[in-house]
Formats: C-alpha cells, structure tokens, sequence
C-alpha cells in the first residue's frame, strides 16, 4: 500500500516543475508570479525549491531566470549554494559504478 506524498514534497514538485518548464525564458516575470501563486502562503518551501534550483541549473541559457528567483524570491539566494553544491557533487548510486566504485581485486590461487 503506498503513501501519499507530503504536502510539502508535493509543493516542491510542482515548483522546480515550473521552473524546469521555463528554465530558457527571457521573460521571467510570469514565471516569479506563477511560481508565488502557486506556493501560497508556503513561501519558505518556494525559497528553498527556487533556490536550490537556481543554484543547481545556473549558466548561461537560464540566466535570465536565475537572476529573477534570486532578486524576486524572498530567502531564495540563500538556497543558491546548496543547489551549487549539489551540481558540482559526485554521481552516486547503487549500481557500482562512478567515483566510488573500486573494482574487486583479484585473488592469488
């Protein structure tokens, strides 16, 4: 039987969606506004989600929406460096494989 997701994961689905959906916008404004409506009255879980994928999608194609999430976001330039640092952190899995991985050593005789 599964659960449902928490409000609060749910939310910050539905936020980084809106911001993935219009990552190469040049007009960022409509984006900001969906993006405080949709949030409501949860503007800490839109400045954590906002922020966090600023930090992770930041270059040049998403300029122009990274600026307007870090200046029309209340508390989300804090997130920015967590996002950053997610970005630039290993690949991790269960599949054995990336910089973790070692392979086995073979055995004498």
């Amino acid at each position: 039987m599964s659960r449902p997701l928490h409000p609060d994961v749910a939310l910050g689905i539905q936020l980084s969606a809106i911001c993935s959906r219009n990552r190469y916008t040049q007009d960022p404004g409509p984006v900001i506004a969906e993006l405080l409506e949709a949030a409501g009255d949860r503007g800490d879980v839109l400045a954590y989600e906002a922020g966090r994928w600023a930090g992770y999608y930041d270059d040049e194609h998403t300029a122009v929406l990274v600026a307007a999430i870090m200046e029309g976001i209340p508390g989300a330039a804090e997130w920015a460096p967590v996002g950053r640092a997610r970005r630039s952190a290993p690949p991790h899995g269960t599949t054995g494989f990336g910089p973790a991985y070692l392979p086995p050593t073979p055995r004498d005789g």
